[in-house]
């Protein structure tokens, strides 16, 4: 299943360390199914986008994914996919951006022909072959419609496509240089959030997340005496602070650390997607 994790120090700038791929130490590490790319994106002083991405089609591709990546920034994204759509290309690999703003998804979308008619002349700010990059270029149509409302963008994309289009889920995560925002869609896959206070649990540590299956690392020094908003695919680590989004909840990290939740679509999507429904390849990619 593709890894998410999004973390925001807004509005402080912090210097962050991320692995990508952890070597694996056990032979049922050995055993998983190796992802197909990796990748993280992050904002410059200027406010101007980054994404370090790789897909991995070799082993030498998976060295380049064990390399610890360190950056600066109010907020950060990184990505881990299997893919369900899309040939193992730079362009078909996460996070991706459009007019400022970094994206990623964990889920899947059918009836691509459907969504294409729907985007219209936005579907030119699609560069790969993915549900998730299309679904992103359906916000950014309806953030466009809305006068620039994010929130309402990203809510009125979702609806849509819980209502139109085969759904098997939604989960998102999407940074500008200074907010954050989530979406957990329908009840598929966890997608949890922390409001982690300066220091943490303990009031002097540093951030050291590490998710259980040895994809996503991430560490920040500097968030010993700064707070941050974290979200991820699975608890990060021991701080029971950890809370599960509802199904439908959209979360909203503004540029203070402000946390806004409120519940965008309540009910389940009109055409429901199961594991059986999709074929071997994107049934393989969404399993826990």
């Amino acid at each position: 299943m593709c890894r998410l994790f999004g973390l925001s120090a807004a509005p402080c700038r912090v210097r962050a360390t991320f692995w990508l791929l952890e070597a694996p130490d056990s032979l049922a590490a050995q055993s998983r199914n190796e992802p197909d790319g990796t990748g993280l994106g992050y904002f410059g002083t200027d406010g101007t986008p980054h994404v370090d991405k790789q897909p991995i089609a070799a082993y030498a591709d998976r060295d380049f994914a064990r390399d610890a990546k360190e950056c600066e920034s109010t907020t950060f994204l990184a990505h881990i996919r299997y893919a369900s759509t899309g040939g193992l290309e730079a362009r078909n690999t996460h996070p991706f951006e459009q007019q400022g703003r970094l994206f990623a998804h964990n889920g899947v979308i059918t009836d691509l022909d459907r969504l294409d008619a729907e985007l219209g002349e936005h579907r030119k700010l699609v560069t790969g072959d993915t549900d998730s990059e299309r679904f992103f270029a359906l916000i950014t149509k309806r953030t466009e419609a809305c006068g620039g409302d994010l929130g309402t963008g990203i809510a009125q994309a979702a609806r849509w496509v819980a209502r139109e289009l085969p759904v098997f889920a939604l989960n998102l995560v999407l940074i500008t240089p200074d907010e954050l925002w989530a979406l957990r869609y329908p009840a598929t896959h966890d997608l949890f959030v922390l409001t982690r206070r300066p220091g943490g649990r303990q009031g002097d540590r540093h951030l050291d997340h590490a998710s259980r299956s040895g994809r996503i690392r991430a560490r920040s020094g500097e968030l010993a005496d700064r707070g941050a908003v974290v979200v991820a695919t699975e608890r990060m680590d021991e701080d029971p602070g950890w809370v599960n989004l509802a199904p439908g909840q959209l979360l909203h990290v503004d540029g203070n650390l402000g946390v806004h939740t409120r519940t965008v679509i309540d009910h389940p999507p009109r055409r429901p997607l199961t594991l059986a429904d999709l074929g071997e390849r994107a049934a393989a990619s969404q399993h826990g």
